[in-house]
């Protein structure tokens, strides 16, 4: 076991810090604080006591973490990120209580980024350096600016993703998912253009539902959803749409911005829009009528239920297994 490290002109006096984390010269850790394995608290940098700090956690210098702030495994905040804990702030007059700030597992806040109370920034984000977070910050979401807006999203690397496009269908780029591009037909002469679709031939699915999404701020981010049980077909019958599948294991990006190109995406699929042409119009095509419940709303709800599936089915394969050999 490696013995926590505290530099000589640091101070730590919590006794609740894991084997080899390290607080370097003049931070300053109080009691009340609850500090992982190998986190690396750098120079400078001031821990309240209603702090929880996950392992593997990385705060460079400058930083000051104030009550009501957690910072789950493996998240790098960087050089003179600010937090915030108080909404509205006045000398020596202090709320009931303070709002929760959670910066999620693997998430990073780049140097000088502001950090607005009561946010969440979701697993993995990336927060641009100087950005200004007012709202929460979706899982893989890139946020940058004043205030802070999704540029783009990462894939489960941390990696920025790059828009599988409709010339991937010819080429097989070797992360295409060729389930999820349907190219569509079409015909064009001297009078327009026109593509059909046999709903129940050349869709995966008889459509019960059908919704149009248009006139959405280009800024703004839709989908951010899974579903238990329905299915979708996007299609952005004007303009172009960026659209994120995630399978809990895998994520892909790609650029929507035919109307002969649809998307497929099947039950338990975590779906995200964003990026829309001021003309985008977003033709969704359903397999079930509208249901409040078959929607999962948060992303950690949705990993949880796809290890359960996986769980289940790799159960299954074993008993059958097992029942083949006997």
């Amino acid at each position: 076991m490696t013995q926590p490290y505290v530099h000589p002109q640091g101070i730590c006096e919590t006794d609740r810090v894991g084997e080899g984390t390290t607080v370097w010269a003049f931070a300053h850790v109080l009691k009340g604080a609850v500090i992982g394995s190998n986190v690396n608290v750098c120079d400078h940098v001031f821990v309240e006591n209603d702090v929880v700090v996950g392992d593997r956690v990385t705060i460079k210098s400058g930083v000051q973490l104030w009550d009501g702030i957690e910072l789950q495994d493996d998240v790098f905040v960087g050089p003179n990120a600010t937090f915030t804990n108080d909404r509205y702030p006045r000398s020596k007059q202090y709320p009931e209580s303070f709002p929760r700030t959670v910066v999620e597992q693997g998430a990073s806040i780049g140097g000088g980024a502001v950090i607005l109370p009561g946010v969440r920034i979701g697993r993995s984000a990336m927060v641009g350096a100087g950005a200004v977070v007012t709202r929460d910050v979706p899982p893989f979401a890139i946020v940058v600016g004043n205030p802070a807006r999704i540029s783009g999203y990462t894939d489960t690397d941390g990696r920025k993703l790059v828009s599988s496009t409709q010339s991937a269908i010819a080429t097989n780029q070797p992360r295409m998912r060729s389930d999820s591009l349907v190219q569509l037909r079409k015909a064009t002469d001297m009078r327009g253009s026109l593509v059909v679709a046999e709903l129940g031939a050349d869709l995966p699915f008889n459509p019960q539902r059908f919704f149009i999404v248009y006139d959405v701020p280009s800024r703004d981010v839709r989908g951010e959803h899974a579903h238990r049980e329905c299915e979708q077909f996007l299609i952005c019958i004007k303009g172009a749409v960026r659209a994120i599948v995630d399978d809990g294991i895998n994520r892909e990006e790609f650029l929507i911005d035919s109307p002969d190109l649809g998307l497929y995406m099947p039950a338990m699929t975590w779906g995200t829009q964003y990026a829309y042409s001021p003309d985008a119009v977003l033709a969704v095509f359903a397999s079930l009528p509208y249901d409040g419940a078959d929607y999962i709303r948060t992303y950690e709800e949705f990993r949880s239920l796809v290890s359960e599936r996986s769980a289940k089915e790799n159960s299954d394969l074993r008993e059958g297994a097992l029942r083949a050999r006997s």
